[in-house]
């Protein structure tokens, strides 16, 4: 074995790929290009010294007491005469130095071991991927074409597609995107890393990365709804009563949402307070409508909700957009109605009425179609 093949090697160890590999890998191309240029048949080994850059090729032939396969079997006579201790059941060993086997079988072997290196190149890739699915990661626009998107990620291009991505969002080669891994796969062309500008999980990281109160498990994310791209509802708790779960997320100022919102180019975010309480959750996962009101049918898992007039707009926001998230973050259907069309109903005011305080406020009422949302999509 050739100096330069042996400290190719033994860089591909450093690299990572272990010695058991590159010596599994070696003596299979060895043994295919004996097999494919001499005997088909023949039970052959290999004994391989890296460290000495050696090879030795032994055939391997079962003492047998009737020969039924001269490639594969020895009789016992002919066993004994190699050395008298072999007996019925051994394997006798012979070393073979076939003529012009170096250069013949040089090129299939070269073939070979590239072919597992670069196997287990893709091992060590996957196993470094695998692991980190559900995670965000820093990537760079590598290229893209007529539906994805592919994302350098360190040692292997990571795959946005079409429906991933936010809607609106522009990317050009070189541009630097955090990215939500979604899911890794093995393929026939090596490990392939799917990744996500959409999923509610990049959100959380996001979250995770900027507020250390939830990375240090002080405050928790229960539940996020998100329409990426336009707008997002978050709802968290504290497991300190003398942290304010809202206020950490927000930031002094607002610092720590303003750069969340920065990285997904101004998509706005709803930051509510999470609680047991379905009447209180349902009135919080409205905001920022002001609430009066809010029913409860435990059965259908229903909430009527009841809000100013002037509010009736802002609570079911933009083609239902507030009513439809905050529906997705509670799992409660919400059925919102305006004070008067309540009032007229008889539902509202009664003696469970919940009276959530609401600021006086003089505005004209404005006559908008109520919808019921269920799991952010419209009944």
């Amino acid at each position: 074995m050739s100096k330069e093949l042996v400290g190719a090697l033994k860089a591909l160890e450093q690299k990572g790929i272990s010695r058991e590999i590159i010596v599994d890998a070696i003596e299979a191309a060895l043994i295919n290009a004996y097999k494919k240029n001499y005997d088909q048949a023949a039970n052959v080994r290999v004994d391989l010294n890296l460290e000495k850059g050696t090879m030795r090729l032994y055939s391997r032939k079962d003492v047998v007491g009737i020969v039924e396969d001269e490639r594969l079997q020895i009789s016992l006579e002919d066993a004994k005469e190699v050395n008298p201790s072999y007996e019925l059941g051994d394997v006798v060993e012979k070393e073979e130095v076939p003529r012009d086997f170096g250069r013949i079988a040089a090129t299939t072997a070269k073939q070979i071991v590239t072919q597992r290196f670069r196997e287990a190149e893709r091992g060590l890739i996957y196993e470094e991927y695998v692991d980190r699915a559900d995670d965000i990661i820093n990537g760079v626009v590598e290229r893209m074409d007529a539906r994805n998107i592919y994302v350098g990620i360190g040692k292997i291009e990571a795959v946005l597609p079409q429906n991933e991505q936010i809607q609106g969002e522009t990317y050009e080669p070189h541009d630097r995107i955090k990215v939500y891994i979604t899911k890794v796969e093995r393929s026939t062309r090596g490990p392939q890393v799917f990744v996500s500008r959409t999923h509610p999980g990049l959100l959380r990281r996001l979250f995770e990365l900027e507020v250390p109160e939830i990375f240090e498990g002080t405050v928790e994310i229960k539940s996020i709804s998100r329409e990426a791209g336009d707008r997002s509802k978050i709802s968290v708790v504290a497991h300190n009563e003398e942290v304010d779960p809202v206020g950490a997320c927000v930031g002094a100022k607002g610092a720590r949402v303003q750069t969340i919102v920065n990285e997904l180019n101004g998509e706005k975010i709803d930051i509510v307070e999470w609680s047991e309480d379905p009447i209180e959750f349902v009135a919080n996962a409205l905001s920022p409508s002001k609430v009066l009101d809010v029913q409860v049918n435990e059965e259908e898992k229903s909430t009527t909700v009841v809000v100013p007039d002037y509010q009736l707009s802002l609570a079911i926001g933009k083609r239902g957009q507030n009513a439809r998230l905050a529906a997705k973050l509670t799992g409660w259907k919400i059925d919102i109605k305006s004070e008067t069309d309540a009032r007229e109903l008889g539902i509202y005011p009664n003696e469970n009425s919940t009276f959530v305080a609401v600021e006086d406020e003089t505005v004209a009422s404005e006559e908008v179609e109520i919808d019921l949302y269920q799991d952010g999509e419209e009944a």
